[in-house]
């Protein structure tokens, strides 16, 4: 992705790209370039948009996002934007491997040893799922158990918070409003400060649009004021 070949078709765009993004909001303190990578990451994954995944791979890459760590936002994303999504995410981004020569033994492994598990909030938590979605769909409460939380979740080479991050800015870029409270307040748990929150849904009126970072904000208002009490 040049500015140039955007200038071609829109030199008012081109120009909103360097001012208003890249030297306005990627250069903001309150979170950083390795953190805004990772959240447009997987803004874009969630959004399908693998031609613009290839830039965006090199540039976390440059600023510091592991190739382990991209490889595990692609995995995870499948679970949380589309099968289709997650794998052409993968696929996209072996590309930009294979042009770094980051090789397989600098990936994670297929079956790694798993981060343990907080059994207390897994049993209130799975509790909670059986009562709303098990009469309806058992399938998906044996699945988000056994697949999701005590396995994907667990995984070591993308940190908890890190995940959570990848998981809330992927709720956010497709509109799933009613699942960020409780995956905020994961990732707030898991180490995200408010303020990287707020940037964070700044950040990704850019990538996902100004429409769905506006309606996230009555839902990240509602978890920051459950958690001041």
């Amino acid at each position: 992705m040049d500015i140039k070949d955007v200038s071609a078709g829109s030199p008012a765009l081109a120009r909103y790209e360097e001012e208003a993004l890249f030297q306005g909001a990627w250069q903001r303190p309150a979170l950083s370039q390795r953190d805004r990578s990772i959240v447009t990451l997987a803004a874009l994954i969630t959004r399908g948009q693998t031609d613009a995944l290839v830039f965006y791979t090199r540039y976390a890459l440059d600023h510091g996002v592991t190739p382990r760590e991209i490889s595990e936002i692609a995995t995870h994303l499948a679970f949380y934007s589309g099968w289709c999504n997650g794998t052409a995410a993968a696929i996209t981004v072996g590309t930009v491997f294979a042009e770094r020569g980051i090789a397989a033994d600098q990936l994670p492994p297929a079956s790694p040893n798993l981060l343990s598990l907080d059994q207390a909030a897994e049993e209130q938590r799975a509790l909670t799922v059986e009562q709303m979605v098990g009469p309806i769909a058992p399938g998906l409460v044996e699945d988000t158990g056994a697949v999701l939380f005590r396995d994907l979740w667990l995984r070591p080479d993308l940190a908890p918070r890190d995940r959570s991050i990848v998981t809330v800015a992927a709720l956010i870029t497709s509109g799933q409003f009613v699942q960020i409270g409780f995956h905020l307040g994961r990732a707030m748990d898991n180490g995200l400060t408010r303020m990287e929150a707020s940037e964070m849904v700044s950040h990704l009126a850019y990538y996902a649009g100004w429409p769905n970072a506006f309606s996230a904000v009555p839902v990240v208002k509602s978890v920051f004021e459950t958690r001041a009490e």
